[in-house]
């Protein structure tokens, strides 16, 4: 980073053709990590992993913590997709962690140039936090106001979570968003086995954002295969499913070897995050298990 906080993000970005293969980790911060810690582990994931970008999960409401975040991606030189969670107990947090945020984007001066993006929501569709029209509209609002800022809007979603709210009128939130984050968890298909046959199951979730969104740039923001199996949570639909460390290695070793794929797809290819950093933010989908060592030899590619 500069000495200097730069006037404007005009030319800051990478192109985002650019951005495909391994972008960086998803990030749950349901533990309000303090300032030391995400600076240490946003410089790991730069250092180690060569991660250009941090992708926020879950929610911490402590006041200042975007403003932490802000200065561990400044300090490390990662971006930030950050996040507007709507949890699961149906409440209205959601509202006051869309005002603070938006607050701390405009009244830090360093905010603009880490935060690539901004998730309206951890798959709100599948999970109905709101019907399509009005979810599209919190976006739309969201532009308008993060615009001059030159950060763009989306939601985190499946392709399920767009399927199966169509006729409810989905669409308008494809068409409003500026990029595509669609969760990529073939685990949970119906057709599962292990991670390195998950590849007809990521194929045809691709597909149907390559249908239906309109050359939009595409990342698999939640994206994974989990180590450990547990219900209810990590429950699979096929008797199939294999939750092993192996599997997890061998699901990631098939993305990097669809790597001159990924980065030929319509939109400017694909970029796609790991989920998640360690085992200690949601066990089993972690690259770190719970005592921060390496469950398997994780070095993806960044670039083919």
């Amino acid at each position: 980073m500069p000495d200097d906080v730069p006037v404007d993000t005009d030319g800051w970005w990478c192109d985002p053709k650019t951005e495909y293969a391994f972008l960086g980790f998803s990030y749950e911060v349901s533990a309000c990590q303090s300032a030391d810690q995400l600076k240490k582990e946003f410089q790991d994931a730069r250092d180690r992993f060569q991660s250009r970008y941090i992708r926020l999960y879950g929610a911490c409401d402590r006041d200042g913590f975007y403003d932490d975040v802000i200065e561990a991606a400044w300090s490390a030189s990662v971006g930030v997709q950050a996040l507007i969670w709507f949890g699961f107990d149906g409440d209205d947090k959601w509202k006051s962690r869309r005002d603070d945020l938006l607050d701390t984007l405009y009244s830090n001066p360093k905010a603009p140039f880490v935060t690539r993006g901004v998730q309206f929501g951890s798959e709100p569709l599948y999970d109905q936090v709101l019907p399509p029209s009005q979810l599209a509209s919190q976006v739309s609002d969201a532009q308008t106001t993060l615009r001059p800022l030159g950060i763009n809007v989306t939601v985190s979603d499946l392709a399920y979570g767009f399927q199966s709210t169509a006729d409810q009128g989905s669409q308008k939130v494809l068409d409003q968003i500026d990029f595509i984050d669609a969760h990529m968890l073939p685990y949970f298909s119906q057709h599962a086995s292990t991670g390195d046959k998950a590849w007809p199951d990521v194929q045809n979730d691709l597909n149907y954002f390559l249908d239906n969104g309109k050359g939009k740039k595409i990342y698999f923001s939640e994206n994974g295969w989990p180590s450990t199996h547990y219900c209810p949570g990590v429950c699979p639909n096929s008797p199939d499913a294999v939750s092993s460390v192996d599997s997890e290695d061998k699901y990631y070793k098939l993305l990097d070897s669809k790597c001159e794929y990924l980065k030929q797809v319509n939109g400017g290819g694909v970029g796609w995050f790991a989920h998640i950093y360690s085992d200690n933010q949601e066990p089993g989908y972690g690259i770190y298990d719970t005592n921060m060592k390496l469950k398997f030899d994780f070095s993806p590619k960044t670039s083919c």
